[in-house]
């Protein structure tokens, strides 16, 4: 029989903080609804498929799964599971879920959801880009090749109850089962939307969906069955679309507006912060982001490691830097500076173009070649662009600038089509805090199927295998383990998939009669805003 540990035990041994109790805010008042703004269109509310700056937090507030974190931490607490056990090898999870928690149209909550939920997001048809958070369940070769619709991994013991078998151990399984990618749906809403649960989402969630005007606006309302007594606090939270970030701030300043989306515009923030009144609604927090320049490795001649690390040595970061005001400082690596892992004291690639355009010439380009720059059309991002563009003519790179609505982006990236994407305002910030978090999704072959968000489409299997090694370690803090990680990206670096530019602080805004703490509006979890637990004052 296997010895079990408690949840409690294991967040222990993992040297995890122990579980919060859920408080509700004393100031709090309940009602009301908020406005918030964003330039593009909504993609998908699905949490199988979404994965960017604009939906996380939207799907968050949307559905559940059976982990989660306090409100503004990277702290995990149960979420739709009410506890769990843990085999002490850390290979085999018990959850014990919540009983009485109804999706948003009525049905209750069971372990067949879960099952369903899981099977869902791991298969290839669905063309999940987290499928690879998933690969350390049992089965999950089998679902990726297409050989089975069901993980093997995953049992339903009884309603109540799913036991989930690893094939190896890994240290950051609780996390992802906290992430929006592990959310519980149920199969009747997935089937009855024919392929478009995207747009008509059925979750157990603080809100429900309850309209969408394509291009115009999305609504969502309280869920009055809601399984966390007392929230949400909001009635309402309505997303207008299609609204400039400058106009959005200057409907912010006029009271028509609580939290502008898509952030301070950069051509702004200098007047913003320099106005008393308006910097008092400035909020500002640190994040475990970088923002990069992807070299898509399976397209000439970014297929030449020698060109891409030309290309590394072309790009001033300090000029980049300047042009969002210094809200950033450059980066050397993948991985942030307070990220665990982090290699300290790599100075990365030094800026010098006249090495890198003799590398050019020895790697058989003397004259240069034609390329593609993709680019997220909210500003900074185009202005971004168009200094990567000029860096890259100096050494005779010409590259034309496709200035395109995020989810294009996205869609180009994740099929392989574009040659360079510049991931500004889609940036990678941690879906946790752990270092394998900025390689499985977006270095790692996993990531680089079709979908994936690894749009450089780098696969190194000796890179991925020690990666692999790292993460089935149980203790995620060991010297070792932090140590293993440290090496797979000094590995990545040699070959220079990625141009690193720089780690980003986070600032937003939000309208005087927005309440909470501040944590919740730059919220490392609910990015950007964690919607379940801010309210209003008036």
């Amino acid at each position: 029989m296997k010895k079990l540990l408690t949840s409690t035990a294991l967040i222990a041994a993992m040297a995890m903080p122990a579980f919060a109790q859920e408080t509700l805010d004393p100031k709090a008042q309940s009602g009301g609804g908020i406005v918030v703004t964003y330039k593009d269109d909504v993609a998908t509310l699905d949490p199988a498929i979404g994965y960017d700056w604009q939906n996380w937090s939207m799907i968050k507030s949307l559905f559940d799964g059976l982990m989660d974190y306090a409100p503004g931490t990277t702290e995990l607490r149960p979420g739709l599971a009410e506890s769990y056990d843990v085999s002490e090898d850390g290979m085999t999870f018990t959850f014990h879920l919540r009983t009485g928690v109804k999706f948003h149209n009525g049905r209750e909550m069971t372990a067949d959801d879960v099952k369903y939920s899981l099977d869902r997001v791991t298969n290839p048809v669905t063309q999940s880009p987290g499928a690879g958070f998933f690969g350390a369940i049992a089965g999950y070769d089998a679902m990726a090749d297409g050989s089975t619709t069901s993980l093997g991994g995953v049992t339903v013991i009884d309603p109540a109850t799913v036991e989930i078998t690893l094939s190896r151990p890994d240290a950051t399984f609780l996390h992802v089962m906290a992430l929006n990618f592990a959310s519980i749906v149920p199969s009747e809403a997935v089937d009855a939307a024919n392929g478009d649960f995207g747009k008509m989402p059925v979750g157990t969630g603080a809100f429900k969906l309850d309209e969408w005007t394509i291009g115009q606006r999305l609504v969502f309302a309280k869920n009055p069955d809601y399984w966390r007594a007392g929230l949400p606090y909001l009635d309402t939270v309505t997303f207008e679309v299609g609204q400039e970030p400058i106009v959005a701030l200057l409907r912010l300043q006029n009271g028509e507006v609580d939290v502008p989306g898509d952030g301070i515009p950069p051509a702004k923030f200098q007047e913003v912060m320099g106005d008393p009144e308006q910097a008092a609604r400035v909020v500002e927090g640190g994040q475990l982001q970088t923002g990069y320049i992807t070299l898509n490795v399976t397209i000439p001649p970014l297929d030449n490691v020698d060109v891409r690390k030309a290309i590394n040595m072309a790009i001033n970061k300090d000029r980049i830097t300047q042009i969002i005001n210094g809200r950033a400082v450059p980066a050397t690596q993948p991985l942030p500076p307070s990220m665990p892992g982090y290699t300290e004291g790599y100075a990365g690639y030094a800026f010098d173009p006249e090495t890198a355009k003799q590398m050019l010439a020895d790697a058989g380009f003397a004259d240069g070649f034609e390329t593609e720059l993709f680019v997220m059309n909210t500003d900074p991002n185009p202005r971004i662009a168009q200094a990567i563009q000029q860096d890259l003519a100096s050494i005779g790179v010409s590259a034309s600038i496709q200035s395109l609505a995020q989810a294009n982006v996205i869609e180009a990236g994740g099929a392989g089509t574009a040659p360079m994407i510049w991931s500004g305002g889609m940036a990678w910030i941690a879906d946790f805090p752990d270092p394998s978090n900025f390689f499985g999704p977006i270095l790692g072959c996993a990531g680089a199927e079709e979908g994936g968000w690894n749009w450089s489409k780098f696969c190194v299997e000796e890179i991925d295998a020690e990666a692999t090694a790292a993460d089935s370690m149980l203790d995620p803090t060991a010297p070792e383990r932090l140590a293993m990680w440290s090496d797979v990206y000094m590995k990545v670096m040699e070959e220079a998939p990625w141009v690193p530019v720089f780690n980003e602080q986070r600032y937003t805004m939000k309208s005087a009669r927005m309440g909470g703490d501040d944590s919740l509006y730059v919220d490392p979890v609910s990015i950007p805003v964690n919607y379940d637990y801010v309210y209003v004052t008036e």
